[in-house]
């Protein structure tokens, strides 16, 4: 089963207000379904340019090599040919640092992936993992 639509406002909603609690700088969040499609994006106001792009990549990464981009840039630091490799099999689309992370339901299935972009990658990566727990689901950030 992939994340639903409410399901993924809810997840947009709510990283963006975790990030307003930390003082977080403004984040762009986007949240994709199992198949690496959009469900849900949102863009706060003050966010730097491009930051869906890096926030998609985060995302999609994640999703298409079935881990965390906490765990591709560990990988990218030890196989760092691997990891260019992979982003041009994907178009580009792989953004190895921390806020990409797997949304999994309760039966342990991929249901798609939240990618942030807009604080430190580490920020974005918290405010990803907090909001998917908030909806009841399981975050894999590795």
């Amino acid at each position: 089963m992939s994340i639903g639509l409410a399901t993924a406002r809810s997840v947009v909603d709510e990283a963006l207000a975790v990030g307003r609690q930390h003082g977080f700088k403004p984040l762009t969040v986007v949240v994709l379904d199992a198949g690496g499609h959009v469900v849900a994006a949102a863009r706060e106001d003050g966010a730097s340019n491009n930051r869906f792009e890096i926030a998609h990549g985060k995302a999609y990464g994640a999703l298409a090599l079935g881990m965390g981009s906490r765990a591709l840039m560990e990988r990218a630091e030890q196989q760092a040919y691997f990891i260019s490799a992979a982003a041009a099999a994907l178009g580009g689309r792989l953004i190895p640092v921390p806020g990409g992370v797997i949304v999994r339901g309760d039966d342990g299935a991929v249901e798609g992936a939240v990618g942030i972009s807009g604080d430190t990658s580490d920020n974005d990566e918290t405010a990803a993992a907090k909001a998917i727990q908030a909806a009841g689901l399981t975050a894999q950030v590795a």
